[in-house]
C-alpha cells in the first residue's frame, strides 16, 4: 500500500463522545468460508470521510482491513465502494451524508468477486476496456507540435473525459453481471469519447467495436449506470449515439 498521511489523530479530533459506526463488509477466500460485517467504532468529526474513517480503522483498530486507494481527490476511481446503499467513491463521501442513523455501512462493488473485503477483481473490467483502444489513432502525418482542437470540438468530449473508470456503472450493470463479454458502459463512453474526437481517424475501426452483440446492442437502456455513476455522466448518451452511428453506417451513410 502506498505511503499515506496518518490520518488517525485528525479523526480524533471529534467532540467527546461523538462517534459513530462504521459496519464494514469483510471476507477473505483464502481464510473464510462466509462473509461478515464488522462494526468498528469511530470518532466523528466535521469533515470526515469515508475514507479517512476507513483509515481511522486500518491504522487504529484493525490492520488486516483491505481496500484501494490512490489519489484522494475523487480523480483515479480507485476507492469506489457501495456505501450506505449508494454508489460512491469513498474519498468523496462525507460520513456525515452517508450515516443511517448512527452507521455507515460499507460494502465492495456489487456483482464483482471479492478479492478480500472491500478489494474487488477489476481483471476483466481492464480487459474490456483495452479491447476499446483506448488512446488516439490517427494515420495522418504528424503536425510539428499538436493536433489542434476548437473550444467547440473539445467540448464534444468533456463529459466523457470525465469518467475515472471507477467500475461503478460497471457493477451497477445487470448486462454485465449476466454477461462478463458485454463491454460495460464505461468503455463504451470511451469509445465514443474517441470515436467523437476531431483528432482520430480510425471512425470504422471503433465502430467495428462496438457494432455486435457484446457491444452496443448489448445495452437494454436500464440507466442503472448513469444513476450510478459518482461523476455525473450520463453513459447512456454516448451509447445511444453510437447505436446511432453503426444503424447510418449499415444503411450506407457511413461515420460522421
Amino acid at each position: 500500500m502506498a505511503d499515506h498521511q496518518d490520518l488517525g489523530p485528525a479523526a480524533e479530533k471529534a467532540p467527546t463522545g461523538r462517534t459513530f459506526i462504521l459496519k464494514v463488509f469483510r471476507y477473505d477466500p483464502e481464510k473464510d468460508e462466509n462473509s461478515r460485517y464488522q462494526d468498528y467504532e469511530v470518532p466523528w468529526r466535521e469533515g470526515l470521510t469515508v475514507l479517512e474513517a476507513l483509515f481511522h480503522v486500518l491504522e487504529k483498530q484493525d490492520s488486516t482491513l483491505a481496500f484501494r486507494y490512490s489519489c484522494r481527490e475523487a480523480i483515479c476511481g480507485s476507492c469506489a465502494m457501495y456505501i450506505s446503499g449508494s454508489y460512491r467513491l469513498a474519498c468523496q463521501t462525507q460520513v456525515a451524508d452517508a450515516k443511517r442513523g448512527n452507521v455507515v455501512q460499507v460494502d465492495p462493488l456489487p456483482h464483482m468477486t471479492v478479492v478480500k473485503d472491500l478489494v474487488v477483481d477489476m481483471k476483466t473490467f481492464w480487459q474490456n476496456y483495452e479491447r476499446i483502444k483506448p488512446y488516439l489513432i490517427n494515420d495522418t502525418p504528424a503536425p510539428e507540435k499538436e493536433r489542434l482542437q476548437s473550444p467547440e470540438q473539445r467540448k464534444k468530449i468533456n463529459e466523457m473525459v470525465d469518467c475515472v473508470l471507477c467500475a461503478a456503472c460497471y457493477s451497477a450493470c445487470p448486462s454485465n453481471y449476466l454477461n462478463k463479454d458485454y463491454l460495460g458502459a464505461y468503455a463504451l463512453t470511451k469509445a465514443y469519447r474517441f470515436y467523437i474526437d476531431s483528432r482520430d481517424t480510425a471512425k470504422d475501426e471503433r465502430l467495428n467495436v462496438v457494432d455486435n452483440e457484446f457491444g452496443v446492442f448489448r445495452c437494454h437502456t436500464i440507466f442503472n449506470c448513469a444513476e450510478a455513476c459518482p461523476k455525473g455522466i450520463n453513459q447512456t448518451f454516448s451509447i445511444q449515439e453510437l447505436k446511432k452511428a453503426v444503424v447510418k453506417r449499415k444503411l450506407g451513410f457511413g461515420p460522421r
